[in-house]
């Protein structure tokens, strides 16, 4: 490495190093009202706190988990406005007045939500780290089959009426998006058939 270089090098690393400096001001807060299963939650947070945190840490719903934290495990997935969304990724400030429904909500009292009861039956999990997310996910994407959203695998893109078949295909490419690292994916895929069907 030439003199050049390693001035420019050192004056990169000095500009990172000032950028951690400055970024240690004290946080800015703000209140935030989510709907979540069906309840109004107001929470005062960080306007840094990402949705997963918020659920976790602020409001005590630890079903939903903490996975890779990059939104590419699923274990975080829940559903935001009825769309199935990866937590760890979204701000919670930025769905101010929103609805989010986890796993938590998904029961009606002590009746199992129809996937989360194909799970079991299924035996469609194992270890368990993933299955919030899983379920969420599928919930989700039984939504987008129903409203005819069609994936990469959906034989007809045509802009018509014709249904979405349930297909094993079709659940691995939309759950895709979902890791187990357990692979449970072949019950997985005989649980959402069945719930789905």
């Amino acid at each position: 490495m030439n003199r050049d270089s390693s001035e420019q090098l050192t004056g990169r690393f000095l500009a990172v190093s000032d950028v951690r400096i400055s970024a240690g001001r004290s946080a800015v807060r703000t209140t935030v009202v989510l709907t979540v299963n069906g309840e109004a939650r107001r929470v005062e947070i960080d306007t840094r706190t990402s949705l997963l945190d918020l659920l976790r840490d602020e409001l005590d719903l630890t079903g939903t988990k903490r996975g890779c934290d990059h939104g590419q495990c699923g274990a975080c997935t829940v559903l935001l406005e009825g769309r199935r969304v990866k937590s760890c990724l979204l701000f919670a400030v930025a769905h101010d007045g929103a609805e989010v429904r986890t796993i938590e909500g998904l029961a009606t009292g002590d009746t199992l939500h129809a996937l989360q009861q194909a799970f079991v039956e299924h035996d469609a999990l194992q270890c368990g780290y993933c299955t919030p997310g899983q379920i969420c996910s599928a919930v989700g994407m039984l939504d987008e089959i129903e409203n005819g959203w069609p994936s990469a695998v959906t034989p007809s893109l045509a802009a018509d009426d014709t249904p979405i078949d349930l297909t094993a295909e079709e659940i691995r490419e939309r759950l895709s998006g979902n890791l187990c690292r357990c692979a449970a994916y072949v019950n997985i895929v005989a649980a959402v058939l069945e719930a789905g069907a």
